[in-house]
């Protein structure tokens, strides 16, 4: 079932991604070579948890950690762990919070140093997919519509979209109906109405589209080792253009 959201329910999930953004805010700080992905964990945990709300993630479908924390060809649901950050690396992390009944999600891929510029590009085109894809959804757009939008930017850039992982619904539960893929056919799929509220985010792969599981149930990794990237927003769908509920304004 596809729940539209109150004015009131919009309010709070604002206020529990304002947290979400800020959250990230503090650990683009500890993004440098020689930071553990545990201690970022922890101080985001913290900071979550001062702020009178909790991590969205930790404990779902027993998720041991606050974040997802995937680096260089980890897609998504990286476990934080005792790996040190590296010059070159690129760090995908995916955060939510669930603040007065409402929960907010959205990730960011951060650099590590100096990168090659296939990677920069990689990164590049991933946000301008999710970019162009809230700019696009408004009341009366077809998830196929969102999709083929983010398809087509990756694609006609020599990249490609992950297909087993979506975005999804999301308010009172992390993740609602309906499922937002970031591949898709013009004019199918569901239609957006105003007051439902999505988390779009294109999962982008350097090299071909398949993923693995490794052993820990848990991290997704690219199948041929090259790097992957991923952008996340939280988005309130409106009458005529769509609002982004999270910000990151305190990561740049």
């Amino acid at each position: 079932m596809i729940l539209i959201k109150t004015e009131d329910e919009v309010k709070r999930m604002k206020e529990s991604a304002d947290i979400l953004s800020r959250t990230f805010g503090i650990i683009k700080e500890m993004m440098k070579p020689g930071v553990r992905t545990i201690e970022i964990d922890n101080e985001a945990e913290i900071f979550i948890r001062k702020n009178g709300a909790v991590p969205s993630f930790k404990g779902y479908k027993n998720y041991p950690a606050t974040l997802c924390i995937s680096v260089n060809n980890q897609v998504v649901h990286g476990i934080p762990s005792n790996y040190m950050l590296r010059e070159g690396d690129i760090v995908s992390v995916d955060g939510g919070v669930y603040y007065k009944g409402y929960h907010s999600d959205m990730a960011y891929t951060f650099v590590i140093g100096n990168i090659p510029q296939i990677t920069q590009k990689l990164i590049d085109v991933t946000k301008e997919a999710l970019y162009l894809g809230i700019k696009m959804v408004r009341d009366g757009v077809r998830i196929g519509d969102l999709g083929n939008t983010i398809q087509k930017h990756v694609e006609n850039n020599g990249f490609s979209v992950v297909r087993e992982l979506v975005g999804h619904g999301i308010g009172k539960s992390l993740h609602e109906s309906p499922q937002v893929p970031n591949f898709g056919i013009k004019g199918k799929g569901v239609m957006l109405k105003e007051g439902m509220t999505i988390a779009i985010e294109p999962m982008v792969n350097m090299g071909k589209k398949d993923v693995l599981t490794a052993s820990d149930g848990w991290t997704v990794v690219t199948k041929d080792g090259l790097p992957s990237a991923h952008f996340e927003h939280t988005v309130l769908i409106k009458k005529y253009e769509s609002e982004i509920l999270t910000s990151y304004k305190y990561i740049e």
